[in-house]
């Protein structure tokens, strides 16, 4: 072989030994396991043709619906050998104070990735004075992370943003079945009591609950700061601008699959492998 082919020849080893490592390193920094926490949203309630009741394959987190395209989806497409590991610890009515119990489930889990999607709970109460303090939320938030931080120390921690419920009555309060629903169902009353009232004290008790969900914002953002391994979506969940087609009619308060699309596509955005 004389010395022109030579240098060819290495030349191309060389290539494709580093495209070869590329590929593997690439690989190895996509998770084979996740589980996701949080509340009803992430279990997809009221998303299947039974009424009022948990959908996790629709979820916008480790749904198998391929019209929603999870975020365990979009991470299968790239490491096969996260199939069949996407667990589920959200429930449904969860406020922050139980994000350490659903922790602990995946730290027993063993997970490399963990998605948080939590806090609506706190801020949808019956009154803006029972809404969680947010002393209380970051504390509670604070105490979850150090749970995840010690048992399962080499897991990503991707940290959403809590949704802006104020927009639902942006978007509905002219709705007459919506406004007949939630008032039927008390559903949010410190946000939707009273909802076609544009008196000023409904005004600021509604604007109470938006600031409340943004002060909550702050708490996650600054908590996940501290951990090298935790990543906050830096409000991308909060500015999302759904619309009417992202509400269910059930209740005029959950997302639809459309929603659940939705989120998963700002999820990965915010969140990318």
């Amino acid at each position: 072989m004389n010395i022109r082919l030579r240098s060819l020849v290495a030349v191309l080893t060389t290539a494709l030994a580093l495209v070869s490592l590329g590929s593997a390193s690439a690989q190895a920094t996509t998770p084979s396991s996740m589980d996701a926490l949080g509340d009803s949203i992430t279990r997809a309630y009221n998303t299947c043709s039974f009424p009022f009741t948990d959908c996790p394959e629709n979820s916008w987190a480790t749904g198998t619906n391929t019209t929603v395209n999870s975020y365990y989806l979009r991470l299968l497409a790239k490491n096969p050998s996260i199939k069949g590991n996407n667990f589920n610890d959200a429930k449904s009515g969860a406020k922050m104070s139980e994000l350490n119990g659903q922790a602990e489930k995946a730290v027993s889990r063993k997970v490399e990735l963990v998605g948080s999607l939590m806090g609506a709970n706190d801020a949808c109460t019956s009154s803006v004075s029972t809404m969680t303090t947010v002393a209380n939320y970051q504390s509670q938030f604070e105490q979850a992370m150090k749970t995840l931080t010690t048992g399962v120390p080499s897991a990503q921690i991707n940290v959403g943003s809590v949704p802006n419920v104020y927009r639902l009555w942006e978007i509905l309060h002219t709705n007459s079945s919506a406004v007949s629903t939630w008032n039927s169902l008390k559903i949010c009353q410190s946000l939707l009591a009273n909802p076609t009232s544009l008196a000023k004290a409904d005004e600021e008790r509604r604007l109470q609950v938006k600031t409340r969900e943004e002060e909550y914002d702050s708490a996650l953002s600054s908590v996940c700061a501290k951990y090298t391994k935790c990543k906050f979506d830096n409000n991308a969940g909060f500015k999302t601008a759904f619309n009417t087609n992202d509400v269910g009619t059930r209740d005029y308060f959950h997302p639809t699959i459309e929603g659940q699309t939705l989120i998963a596509k700002v999820a990965w955005e915010a969140f990318p492998f």
